[in-house]
């Protein structure tokens, strides 16, 4: 039945495209996941996506287009082109009679790499172009790690290259043992080669398990080797993974280190253009996890005014510089760092802590300089000490027992967490994380090492302390009394079955599927628009919450105030989250019951919905993280213009589209008489067809995904424009003010 189907479709969009013009094609950017308008011209990236993906998932693909998006296809010649293509990508490899051992590939060297770039390092975005200068200036790390680096210079050359210098030791260039080569060349071209397996050489080390550098070998259209080592510098030079000679002597040197330069491959990246920002972020950060080392950071690209960037990355005191940076945009209970650095069990543990004034828990855990942003065992011993090291000390104080005990409450351990900061780095010799992206830490023992040593700390702390420890606690027993407060407002979001409609906000207009995974809901600014949303919908498949005004700000406010808002929690009963699940103290919003797998904050196109949009996110950020790092959360972007020539319109959702479509049909004369440009202000002023087309249609709309790649940043940014504190946020708006789009 399955092969009919595809049978059918094929045939049907051989027909249409033997049947139009060339000048009928269209690009197929929307359709294969990259939310791109239609435009002349076909994506080579598209197309490539579409071909690589297509082999494996290619029977979804057909039936996904036979059975519901086919009528919308027929003005789309060229996906009819890659169907048909891809059917017989579909027939070579499932013909069973041709199966033989001529269709076994061997993939050799760096070919698999090349092959499947996203397996190794994420994916082949701009997050994944800057991960090959995270998985080179690692290895420099590691040596400082292991004693021997002080120094590492990361530079972006005016051409985007990357080099990367450092002082250690520099990698051997001896004849490897095995390989019968230079060592150089095997860590270059060879897979799951490196000093980092021999613990001898390195206790700890980061990057993807040995794939690192040969990774960026592979993925560069040339890429050249230098080491400074006896005296004298070795080179060696690669295209794409393949050396073009063996190592050589090109000069001598008192110097020793290693220097990598490498240009990546704009044939399998979608973008080769290095954010400055992105990169410097993670040196900051490695630079507040290694105290001593110094990085620093070129940018040989002239800016507008000419001008090269360069920062100098260095904190003598490390985590404790960290975790005042990242606390900088609140107000400290005390002013005070409390702060271990020791080893247990074999586990250097290096752990700051600092208390707010806020609400919020905010911990920040790394293993190995790997930001674990889903946290594991050694989060889970630091929260089980700093719950019994407090609730020990408060027990064992007559003042604190007795302000228990008159205000009627008990300690729960989030209470010990509301309105903490910590830092917590610990070096693995043998990690074991969950997945390669290495986001939670699986190993037991470190949970026990962790606790120990955290427990020590705090409690000689505690003792050396009693007034910082006062102000610890009366600042719990605030907690404690809020939290049992909002149990009434909390008990409220549970429902006995969400997918029901039970209990749902009556300004909810549902959608009629009850499966999850085929369903969105979209959160409309106002009425107005949400009136437009619900007429202009797909009624099968997308929910609309229309909210009144702005949303509270959960950056000020208690914890239980969240619950008492009217349009916090319209939304989250909406959606399906749940908090308390695993009893009273239990403040981790539960997703199992989310009833809506993509979230769609759609707003106006001005201040007012950027402010909103900020407020939302916020909200998720805070109180349901887990719906940001489960990719669930969304960002509509509605069109800037409707630009209009005679019979041709187009919706321009930027300025420099609006620019293009200007230069194309009226040689940028903007004020042609021909030309009509209308500008939305709000998602009001499009009747609900318009609104489907340009913002609403899976087919056509463009989404932008809320992710979460650096916790630190994300926490920073979010304290600093939504918190009290009003200086930063004024520095903030005047170093970005170039950057906003206001209506004036």
């Amino acid at each position: 039945m399955q092969q009919s189907n595809v049978e059918h479709a094929t045939i049907q969009c051989r027909k249409y495209h033997d049947s139009i013009s060339e000048a009928q094609h269209f690009n197929i950017g929307s359709i294969a996941a990259t939310h791109q308008k239609h435009r002349n011209e076909p994506s080579i990236q598209v197309q490539r996506l579409f071909r690589a993906h297509a082999r494996d998932i290619y029977k979804d693909v057909f039936l996904v287009f036979y059975t519901s998006s086919f009528s919308r296809l027929r003005n789309n010649a060229y996906l009819c082109t890659l169907i048909i293509e891809t059917s017989k990508m579909a027939e070579n490899t499932n013909g069973g009679s041709n199966y033989s051992a001529s269709n076994i590939q061997v993939l050799e060297g760096l070919e698999a790499v090349r092959k499947r770039p996203a397996m190794y390092i994420g994916d082949i975005s701009e997050k994944g172009l800057h991960h090959l200068v995270n998985e080179t200036v690692d290895n420099a790390i590691d040596e400082a790690m292991a004693g021997f680096c002080t120094h590492i210079e990361v530079t972006i050359e005016e051409d985007n290259s990357i080099t990367v210098q450092d002082n250690g030791r520099g990698i051997p260039v001896d004849e490897h043992e095995k390989m019968h080569k230079s060592a150089l060349e095997v860590v270059m071209t060879v897979l799951h080669a490196g000093g980092k397996f021999d613990k001898g050489s390195y206790k700890v080390s980061g990057g993807l398990h040995g794939v690192g550098v040969s990774c960026v070998n592979a993925l560069s259209t040339h890429m050249k080797s230098q080491v400074f080592r006896n005296g004298h510098i070795y080179q060696q030079e690669y295209e794409k993974g393949k050396p073009l000679y063996d190592v050589k002597i090109v000069g001598d040197t008192d110097k020793t280190g290693t220097r990598q330069q490498f240009w990546p491959d704009g044939s399998i990246f979608t973008t080769t253009i290095y954010n400055y920002d992105t990169i410097a972020k993670r040196m900051r950060e490695l630079a507040f996890l290694n105290a001593g080392i110094t990085i620093t950071l070129t940018d040989l690209r002239p800016d507008e005014e000419g001008k090269m960037k360069q920062e100098v990355f260095h904190a003598k005191d490390g985590l404790k510089e960290f975790v005042r940076f990242v606390d900088r945009h609140r107000t400290h209970l005390f002013d005070d760092v409390i702060y271990l650095k020791t080893e247990k069990q074999g586990v250097p543990i290096e752990v700051a802590v600092m208390y707010n004034t806020d609400y919020s828990e905010n911990i920040h855990s790394y293993v190995n300089n790997i930001n674990t942003i889903e946290g594991g065992t050694h989060l889970t011993g630091f929260r089980m000490a700093l719950t019994r090291t407090l609730k020990a000390y408060a027990d064992a104080d007559p003042q604190i027992s007795k302000q228990i005990e008159k205000a009627k409450i008990e300690i729960a351990g989030e209470d010990f967490r509301e309105g903490l900061t910590a830092v917590i780095s610990i070096k693995v010799a043998e990690p074991q994380f969950e997945g390669q992206t290495k986001t939670k830490l699986g190993n037991s023992e470190v949970a026990g090492a962790v606790q120990q040593a955290v427990g020590e700390a705090l409690s000689n702390y505690l003792e050396e302390h009693p007034k910082e420890a006062r102000m610890i606690c009366d600042k719990v027993v605030l907690a404690a009394t809020a939290r049992i407060a909002a149990r009434k407002a909390r008990e409220s979001v549970q429902r006995k079955n969400p997918m029901t409609g039970g209990g749902l906000p009556g300004k909810l207009a549902d959608c009629s599927n009850k499966d999850p995974k085929q369903c969105e809901i979209f959160l409309v600014e106002g009425d107005s628009a949400g009136g437009s949303a619900k007429q202009g919908r797909d009624r099968y498949t997308q929910a609309i919450l229309p909210l009144r005004g702005k949303i509270l700000n959960v950056e000020k406010v208690q914890w239980h105030r969240v619950f008492e808002a009217e349009s916090v929690m319209n939304i989250i009963q909406s959606i399906g989250v749940r908090f308390g699940v695993e009893g009273e103290g239990d403040r981790e919003a539960n997703t199992d019951k989310l009833r809506y797998d993509k979230i769609i904050i759609m707003t106006d196109a001005d201040v007012d919905g950027r402010h909103i949009d900020t407020l939302i996110m916020t909200l998720f950020y805070r109180f349901m993280p887990k719906v940001i790092q489960e990719g669930h959360l969304y960002i509509a972007n509605p069109p800037l213009y409707k630009c209009t020539y005679k019979k041709v319109s187009e919706y321009c959702y930027t300025d420099q589209q609006r620019q293009a479509f200007i230069d194309k049909y009226v040689n940028g004369d903007e004020n042609s008489s021909a030309l009509h440009t209308q500008r939305y202000k709000g998602l009001g002023e499009m009747n609900p067809d318009q609104l489907w087309e340009t913002t609403m249609d899976p087919a056509n709309r463009l989404l932008k995904q809320v992710t979460i790649e650096d916790a630190a940043a994300a926490d920073e940014v979010f304290s600093m424009l939504m918190g009290d504190d009003v200086e930063p946020r004024r520095q903030f708006i005047e170093k970005n003010a170039t950057y906003a789009n206001i209506d004036a």
